[in-house]
């Protein structure tokens, strides 16, 4: 008795969970789909008696004449850009410094490794708006303002720490014997490094990086402040600028939501194993 009870109020918060969850994730779509009289009117629905597109065609410049509309296209469709190119840059950036760097933490023999192993990964603790003011100075000196160079280092800076972490763990994980044996043979660390141990290590790569790119995708206090113009501006800080002073666009507002998450929950769908798999590769020897 006691155990179907323990495993009924398991599932029960599980269930309350994913409804908590999932609902805002629903109603952001479903605002997306109905038209705007009726998201402004008095009565609130949780099923849209009436479906439009409307929305997302102003999103995308579809059917469009009026300029405001062709300038939320362009407007769109830059900070799109601007949120794929900068994850990107600090994916693969911060995925081949924690690759190379996790190696040497692990496998070579140098005076302070473990010191500075601890320097590097404490910086994951520090708030990140305690430096916000010297960031900008040094980002200002060095014209780095609103260009991806600077969002891609921020970014790197940001997430390098736990990508460093999980790639030591995952090297710790895999048998030294293999290398020696590689060694024997007369390769080199280059070549057992990237032929040998970063296969073996595929499944912490493969986290490390949506790890980061989730991270980066996300961000919105690092662009709010170092992305004013749209050269650089992601999708996180464009689309609480469609509700201005005077007036707010929900249905555009929830379209754009609705899209910019679509990235991130395609990722976690399809390369959920990896993660999953990477994060537990370094618990067990």
């Amino acid at each position: 008795m006691r155990a179907l009870l323990s495993r009924f109020g398991l599932m029960l918060a599980c269930a309350v969970l994913v409804l908590w969850s999932l609902v805002p994730v629903y109603w952001a779509f479903a605002a997306s789909l109905t038209p705007t009289p009726d998201l402004t009117a008095s009565t609130v629905r949780f099923f849209p008696q009436t479906l439009t597109l409307d929305h997302y065609a102003k999103l995308f410049g579809f059917g469009t004449t009026m300029a405001n509309d062709t300038m939320v296209w362009q407007q769109f469709r830059a900070a799109l850009i601007n949120s794929i190119v900068t994850a990107l840059g600090a994916t693969i950036l911060c995925v081949a410094l924690a690759a190379a760097g996790g190696y040497a933490f692990v496998r070579l023999n140098f005076p302070g490794r473990s010191v500075i192993f601890i320097l590097v990964v404490a910086t994951f603790a520090i708030p990140g708006y305690t430096v916000l003011i010297p960031l900008y100075r040094i980002m200002t000196t060095l014209r780095l303002v609103d260009t991806y160079l600077g969002v891609t280092l921020i970014y790197v800076s940001a997430f390098l720490p736990l990508s460093l972490w999980l790639m030591r763990s995952v090297y710790q994980s895999l048998p030294l014997s293999i290398e020696e044996a590689a060694q024997i043979d007369g390769a080199s660390r280059l070549y057992i490094l990237v032929r040998i141990v970063l296969p073996m290590a595929a499944p912490g790569l493969v986290a490390a990086a949506i790890i980061t790119f989730l991270g980066a995708w996300g961000q919105f206090m690092v662009p709010l402040i170092f992305s004013p113009t749209m050269a650089t501006k992601p999708l996180t800080i464009l689309v609480p600028e469609f509700a201005t002073k005077n007036f707010v666009d929900y249905g555009l507002i929830n379209a754009a939501g609705s899209i910019a998450i679509i990235v991130p929950t395609l990722i976690v769908i399809f390369l959920n194993r990896y993660l999953v798999s990477g994060l537990v590769a370094g618990a067990v020897k």
